[in-house]
């Protein structure tokens, strides 16, 4: 029989070896992620409604990512902007709060933060300024409508 080294490892059986190996990362948060994600504010599921599946757009948010050791409420990994959205609670974690955004901002995010009631007050308001904050004065220009003619709408010196 010959000896040889197979050149692949063997593949790991059907769910049997799910989450262990070298290449699974014991240390990631994606419990409690999910968790935060099952436990959303209302203000958070209303956001949610206005930014999921790329509406606002076209632009792709992520709910209760994991960035510099904090979890973002709303983040667009292709702009590198973060949403958050404060409670009532947030007033008496203002400190908190300034250390969490230095440290979102040190890992090359902005940070946007609304008031929950800036959601139930003025919608269109919050959802413009998120567009603004991710692709600033980028926007793409209403189109003009062509000339009555079609052509050009006026003739310029000389005479019909």
């Amino acid at each position: 029989m010959d000896k040889r080294e197979p050149l692949l490892p063997p593949l790991p059986q059907a769910g049997g070896d799910r989450g262990v190996g070298p290449h699974h990362r014991l240390d990631r948060p994606t419990e409690r992620a999910r968790d935060l994600r099952n436990e959303a504010t209302n203000a958070e599921q209303m956001l949610w409604r206005q930014l999921k599946s790329s509406r606002l757009q076209d632009l792709k948010f992520s709910r209760q990512m994991p960035i510099a050791g904090f979890f973002a409420d709303f983040a667009c990994r292709s702009h590198k902007l973060i949403v958050e959205l404060d409670g009532s609670q947030h007033v008496e974690a203002a400190t908190y709060d300034v250390k969490r955004t230095q440290a979102l901002e040190a890992a090359g995010y902005r940070v946007v933060r609304f008031w929950n009631n800036d959601l139930t007050s003025n919608m269109a308001s919050v959802l413009e300024t998120i567009l603004t904050a991710a692709i600033g004065t980028e926007r793409v220009p209403t189109p003009q409508p062509p000339p009555a003619s079609g052509r050009g709408s006026s003739v310029v010196g000389g005479t019909i």
